[in-house]
């Protein structure tokens, strides 16, 4: 067959370990996923009351222009509703901006180390992938800068960045988006906005006016714990709105995705709880990794990135043989790290009780 020629040398994405499968190979009894940056405390109670309900017709199409969430989602961010665009997950709007922006003859900005789909999306359209390496684990805007030229088509900034959970502050990255020129599209990924809680951040929406050549990806499958229902979506101004849908498959948001998140966005109150005992679980990491004199990346996220002793992929196997499913930093281009959903105050404890072994195996080995 005539694959395209940037298929040769790809892998495909390749998921971690469920639980199910974990617990048959190791004969165990409990494992806690904090692999996948899942909320742990799930999803609103009204998301659970609303799929007891059965009220979708599964033989009726969804609605191709999420009509109902989208008029929700205008009003929260006190935007027009012709900016809005929903995808299968941000993943398939990553996915879109890629198809309708990128090919040869143009490159594309990005971190690295940053999250791997922006560069795997450009490698198949064929663009020259121009990667920063990161400054203490935060995005070189500077850098970025010195990059572009006439052939820049999309900037990629993850904001926090994934996997190191940093946040640029918003004087920063606002100074950056006054020096990127018009025609590029800068998208500004905030798939873990709702975790935040530094004081002078500023919301990006309210910059959509000064800055019309950015684009805003978030999604209901990280705070509002609805991963599995594939439910995410960009806010820019129209006419990028327009061209991106010409590229989007019609109906890609199923209809159960659509109703639900739907009812997760009215529930604003779990939300604040997620976002609070989040923040006071990262402290407790915070104050782990100081006590162990281990570096970890400042997270405004649900997860963080911790330096381990020796191997990061052997520390993740021995975590797992005890329960405990994370991403070793190897495979996400930290090595030495590991990075580790933040869970509940139990499951934290569990893993901090877990990694302990493996400091006091480490300290006796020197």
């Amino acid at each position: 067959m005539n694959w395209k020629h940037a298929l040769k040398g790809m892998t495909p994405y390749k998921p971690g370990r469920s639980i199910e499968e974990v617990i048959r190979l190791y004969g165990l009894k409990e494992v806690v996923k904090l692999a996948s940056n899942e909320n742990p405390y799930g999803c609103s109670p009204a998301v659970k009351e609303f799929i007891e309900t059965d009220a979708i017709q599964y033989e009726i199409y969804p609605d191709g222009y999420a009509s109902a969430l989208r008029s929700k989602l205008a009003a929260k961010h006190d935007v027009s509703e012709d900016t809005l665009l929903f995808g299968n997950g941000s993943d398939e709007i990553i996915m879109v901006i890629s198809r309708a922006l990128l090919g040869k003859g143009t490159n594309t900005i990005m971190a690295t180390t940053t999250f791997p789909q922006y560069a795997h999306n450009a490698k198949i359209e064929g663009a020259e992938i121009r990667q920063i390496p990161l400054r203490d684990g935060q995005h070189d805007l500077e850098g970025f800068v010195r990059a572009i030229d006439d052939e820049t088509s999309v900037i990629w900034v993850c904001n926090p960045n994934n996997p190191t959970g940093n946040l640029l502050p918003s004087d920063t990255l606002q100074a950056f988006l006054e020096r990127v020129p018009e025609h590029i599209l800068v998208v500004l990924d905030e798939a873990y906005f709702e975790y935040i809680t530094a004081d002078a951040h500023t919301d990006s929406v309210t910059w959509l006016e000064k800055f019309p050549n950015i684009i805003i990806l978030r999604t209901f499958s990280k705070a509002y714990g609805l991963a599995s229902f594939r439910v995410g979506y960009a806010i820019a101004q129209p006419e990028i709105i327009a061209n991106l849908n010409k590229v989007r498959n019609p109906f890609n948001n199923n209809s159960i995705g659509l109703a639900v998140a739907e009812k997760a966005l009215a529930d604003q109150a779990f939300i604040h709880q997620c976002r609070q005992v989040n923040h006071e679980q990262r402290d407790r990491f915070k104050q782990y990794a100081t006590e162990k004199k281990l570096h970890m990346f400042d997270s405004e996220t649900n997860f963080v990135l911790l330096a381990v002793p020796g191997d990061a992929d052997l520390a993740a196997e021995q975590l797992l043989q005890q329960g405990f499913i994370i991403r070793s930093g190897n495979a996400l281009g930290t090595p030495g790290y590991v990075r580790v959903t933040i869970g509940t105050e139990q499951q934290n404890s569990d893993f901090f009780a877990a990694l302990d072994t493996l400091l006091v195996v480490e300290g006796s080995a020197k």
